[in-house]
């Protein structure tokens, strides 16, 4: 049952780093490059030298190699073995340990089976998707019967959809097999579709660490609140369903519309950068539409930060300089607004995080 504790870690960027992951939990590590994710990830493998006290179930792992450890670990290059086809580079980590033969056959059956890849077992990496070779690696990883498993940007080479995919497949089957893992994510989505919480990581320091809902409502510090987009965050006074999978959702005197998978829903995150602003009427159906007076122009280096009040609601937009630039923006001027329906996302009345 592997639960795992880092105490006083120092390494390089890393300062004073106290976490814990609890057993069979799923830990997303996120933040900006440099900020110390991939180090933890080597530190827990013990792959990098480093000060303070790694504990796996209470004991000591400092003086342990990584080769006893029992760590799995998905690089971010994958690294399967070229000459080796799909089956024997899963089996690899079990060859070296000397499993009996039936027992390896047996595992590496399993894990094709629980990925979908059996029917690539005779083909060698260069023939494979992105996605194909992502479930190897992962296969690969976890053969040797590893209770833990690190996982350095598993998905960030693969398109959106085949990401998503994964990222949901991989999540069901290490909460299956039991594992505790750690991922390093480039991005918040990413990291909410497979944590069971989520670790905000800045200039060797974690900023937060909270259930996947809380970070995105409730950020606990500027850095944070910077590094996720600055949402705005409307309650929901009232709600009503429509008809095609919609709601709509009273917030003040603002109506919004948004994708309805029946729960009644209490607060509703709007990135800045997922709302449109224009200067002139956009053409298309009224939805999620509205006339706006801005109130705030905040110019920073790449973008302009806009307040818009609508019917009393203060939003704050986002567009780049090069756009604002071209549209002569200035305050108390009208300006419509289109709220983006997919980029909506929302906290449920009664949410829990926890799978």
């Amino acid at each position: 049952m592997p639960l795992i504790e880092l105490k006083n870690i120092q390494k390089h960027v890393l300062r004073d780093i106290n976490l814990t992951i609890r057993d069979r939990e799923l830990l997303a590590l996120v933040g900006p490059n440099g900020a110390g994710k991939t180090t933890i990830l080597n530190i827990v493998a013990g792959l990098t030298d480093y000060q303070g006290e790694v504990l796996f179930d209470g004991s000591t792992m400092d003086k342990t190699p990584p080769h006893k450890r029992g760590v799995g670990y998905l690089f971010q290059d994958l690294a399967l073995f070229p000459h080796l086809d799909v089956a024997a580079n899963i089996a690899y980590g079990l060859r070296i340990q000397k499993y009996p033969e039936a027992t390896i056959a047996k595992r590496v059956k399993e894990l094709m089976d629980a990925l979908h890849i059996s029917r690539l077992e005779k083909r060698h990496p260069h023939s494979l998707s992105g996605g194909e070779k992502q479930r190897v690696a992962i296969a690969r990883a976890i053969a040797p019967f590893q209770k833990i498993l690190l996982l350095d940007e598993p998905t960030a080479s693969l398109d959106s959809q085949t990401s998503k995919y994964l990222r949901i497949e991989l999540c069901s089957l290490l909460k299956k097999l039991e594992i505790t893992a750690i991922f390093v994510m480039h991005d918040l989505l990413g990291a909410e579709e497979v944590a069971d919480r989520i670790a905000i990581l800045h200039k060797g320091t974690i900023e937060q660490i909270s259930r996947p809902g809380d970070i995105l409502f409730n950020p606990k510090t500027r850095m944070v609140s910077e590094f996720i987009g600055m949402p705005n965050i409307l309650h929901c006074d009232d709600c009503r369903i429509l008809s095609s999978g919609l709601i709509e959702v009273v917030s003040g005197n603002m109506t919004i519309v948004l994708p309805y998978e029946g729960s009644t829903i209490k607060k509703i995150a709007i990135p800045p950068h997922d709302i449109y602003i224009s200067d002139t009427k956009p053409p298309g159906p009224a939805l999620n539409r509205y006339r706006a007076t801005v109130t705030e122009i905040v110019p920073l280096r790449s973008v302009v930060r806009i307040k818009v009040n609508i019917d009393g609601n203060s939003l704050l937009t986002e567009l780049p300089m090069e756009t604002f630039g071209e549209m002569n923006l200035d305050i108390g001027q009208e300006v419509f607004v289109i709220i983006k329906l997919r980029r909506l996302r929302y906290v449920e009345e009664f949410d829990d995080y926890h799978r």
